[in-house]
């Protein structure tokens, strides 16, 4: 006896199912309280205040900071994404690529 195998179609949607419900396990942090901003008392004359998320290798071999959530364009940034998120790209090629694209160059 022959098992019948799942279609192309079956499989897809099982993987479709299986992305949208690890991203709803995954937990979120809300978009206006990012977990490792840090408060200011004098918003008026404070740096930006941003989320801290790293650094990367570009294709240069030099270390850049990865896009970080701000308060404000903190000092570096050299593009605003999509998504709100500043980026330190020091190339415009792939810059906000994972945020949507660029909103805005600065």
């Amino acid at each position: 006896m022959q098992v019948p195998r799942p279609s192309r179609r079956t499989i897809s949607v099982l993987a479709l199912l299986f992305a949208l419900l690890s991203l709803l396990a995954t937990p979120q942090t809300p978009s206006n309280a990012p977990a490792n901003q840090h408060s200011t008392t004098d918003n008026a004359k404070s740096k930006p205040t941003c989320t801290n998320n790293g650094t990367y290798t570009n294709s240069k071999g030099e270390t850049v900071r990865r896009p970080e959530n701000c308060s404000a364009a903190p000092k570096g940034a050299t593009a605003q994404c999509r998504d709100g998120s500043y980026s330190f790209s020091q190339s415009r090629r792939g810059t906000c690529s994972h945020h949507g694209g660029v909103a805005k160059w600065l």
